[in-house]
């Protein structure tokens, strides 16, 4: 894998971005495609969203490709890797950025629903563990896992997905010091409330979190798709388990 203008790529480099079509995904995948990497973008549902991704990022000269699987299943996680391994061979960047949020009061909880936030949080590190060793591309391959500053900070209405991103963060570092002996660096960037983001926030306490930011405004999804693949450049095959936080300073008052 080398480098481009300062960002991750290589000609005939292949990323796979998990929930690449929207959001940070989508910021991440157009990152990496912009660099010269051929773009694996996953998705589960939203097949028109996908297309226009996928439309959108080829227009942008990217080179993508659409791969359909539901990672919140370990048939679907087994399925899509053995579909890449088929296909290329090999996997020099997988990004996860796939999310699935449920919010209700912690006392209230949607026990299902945040099982099911769980599974998609941890899905494509854990249920695809055993083959990442294999596929992953030797002493260049990086894995990066999209967290959540709700991991570590309580988020009213956030208690589902902070569990699910913490337990994210836990296996980063577990995975971290299984692969690092195979030259595979695992980490992950942690992302405050993203500007133009899908989960709403009240006007109240939006004004409360721009107060205490630092930079006084929000994150953009570029910035989170920038640490992102900072991570994946060469020179970073030194961090290993590490998180990185994108949150204009907010986690510093």
């Amino acid at each position: 894998m080398t480098a481009i203008n300062g960002a991750p790529a290589a000609s005939g480099s292949v990323a796979l971005v998990i929930g690449g079509t929207r959001g940070i995904g989508l910021a991440v995948a157009r990152k990496l495609s912009t660099a010269g990497c051929e773009v694996l973008l996953n998705y589960a549902h939203d097949e028109d969203g996908a297309l226009a991704a996928e439309r959108q990022l080829s227009e942008e000269g990217g080179k993508v490709r659409l791969m359909r699987a539901d990672i919140g299943r370990p048939a679907g996680v087994v399925r899509l890797l053995e579909d890449i391994r088929h296909t290329h061979g090999r996997l020099d960047v997988l990004v996860h950025a796939a999310g699935s949020f449920h919010p209700a009061p912690t006392a209230s909880p949607h026990i299902g629903k945040y099982l099911g936030d769980g599974a998609v949080a941890v899905g494509p590190l854990l249920y695809g563990a055993a083959r990442l060793g294999t596929l992953m591309t030797p002493d260049t391959g990086r894995i990066v896992a999209v967290s959540s500053v709700g991991a570590r900070t309580v988020v009213p209405g956030y208690a589902g997905l902070g569990m699910a991103k913490a337990a994210l963060e836990t296996l980063v570092r577990y995975l971290a010091v299984e692969l690092a002996g195979k030259g595979v660096a695992v980490n992950a960037v942690a992302a405050g409330k993203v500007a133009g983001g899908s989960d709403p926030v009240p006007a109240q306490a939006l004004e409360g979190l721009l107060r205490r930011t630092p930079t006084g405004r929000l994150a953009t999804a570029e910035e989170v798709a920038d640490a992102v693949a900072l991570l994946c450049r060469p020179e970073a095959g030194g961090l290993h388990g590490q998180v990185l936080t994108v949150d204009g300073g907010a986690c510093l008052r």
